[in-house]
């Protein structure tokens, strides 16, 4: 009788065990989940686009949404949108298809955990500048650096002083998450490289071969800015994506590639932004820093 009832209590307490593991490992690991960027974060034209709105290019495979499913998110808000700068944080952004997304930190909740932020590539029209600007100067100037060269008033890189000028504006986007979710861990997300270290592929990424370097120095900068208004916030992490993107840059072969090339295909990806390739990629970066 004494070893049936052991026998009882050893199984109860193993079921329980079991049980409380079994929730434990069910339950979600962040409750809720805000997303925050721009092109680089929404994924315009990867499969499968979202409406909410059209016009924000926001795909169901962006980093985030592959985030939140290997997270098992209990909840998760994606307001990222592509054309977005620090300044849509807190106003709307008119979208395309005669859409608008509302300001994307209203998106942000008391009880938040778990925020991310790509944003500071649009601000003073640095992404769209140089991207509108260096293809159709390489005709004129294939073995220089034309690009550069345009953006260069008296001595003075204009880009490489707008990308300073970001800084405190990111800073300001930071101050302002910490505020509306005290309790969340706060991820800024570097971009990933477009350009290779070395080598040209001027059918895929038509830049002068002397912008190749610049177009990498340009990238590096921006990076470092994010870096440095996580540094100073003090209470955020940055996720570097573009050293890990290294052989992935929209030259890469064989389908490594991460960024799209000068192609816009409405079925894959905008050009010169992230492949859905990309956005895993990215993603697994994202995922190894937040676990």
């Amino acid at each position: 009788m004494r070893i049936t009832r052991l026998l009882i209590a050893v199984v109860s307490a193993a079921t329980v065990l079991t049980t409380g593991v079994t929730a434990a490992s069910a339950a979600p690991r962040v409750g809720h989940y805000v997303a925050l960027g721009d092109s680089y974060t929404s994924g315009p034209f990867i499969p499968v686009q979202r409406t909410d709105p059209l016009g924000c290019g926001r795909s169901s495979a962006n980093y985030p949404s592959v985030l939140a499913d290997s997270l098992g998110v209990g909840d998760f808000d994606d307001v990222s949108c592509a054309g977005a700068d620090t300044t849509n944080m807190t106003r709307p952004q008119s979208v395309p298809f005669g859409g608008t997304n509302p300001p994307q930190l209203g998106a942000l909740r008391i009880d938040t955990d778990l925020v991310t932020l790509g944003i500071g590539g649009n601000d003073f029209g640095v992404f769209s500048g140089v991207i509108s600007t260096c293809p159709g100067l390489r005709k004129a100037d294939p073995t220089g650096s034309p690009c550069q060269e345009h953006f260069t008033k008296s001595g003075v890189d204009t880009v490489k002083t707008a990308i300073g000028n970001i800084e405190p504006r990111v800073e300001a986007v930071l101050a302002a998450i910490h505020q509306r979710s005290p309790g969340a861990r706060v991820l800024v997300v570097g971009y990933p490289r477009i350009a290779p270290a070395s080598g040209y592929c001027p059918d895929i990424l038509p830049f002068a071969d002397g912008d190749y370097a610049w177009l990498n120095e340009v990238e590096q900068d921006l990076n470092q800015t994010l870096e440095n208004a996580v540094d100073a916030d003090g209470n955020a992490a940055y996720v570097d994506t573009y050293g890990p993107s290294r052989g992935h840059d929209a030259c890469a072969r064989g389908g490594s590639a991460w960024i799209n090339g000068k192609d816009q295909n409405v079925f894959v990806a905008a050009a010169y932004h992230p492949l859905k390739a990309g956005m895993a990629g990215m993603a697994a970066v994202v995922l190894k820093q937040a676990r």
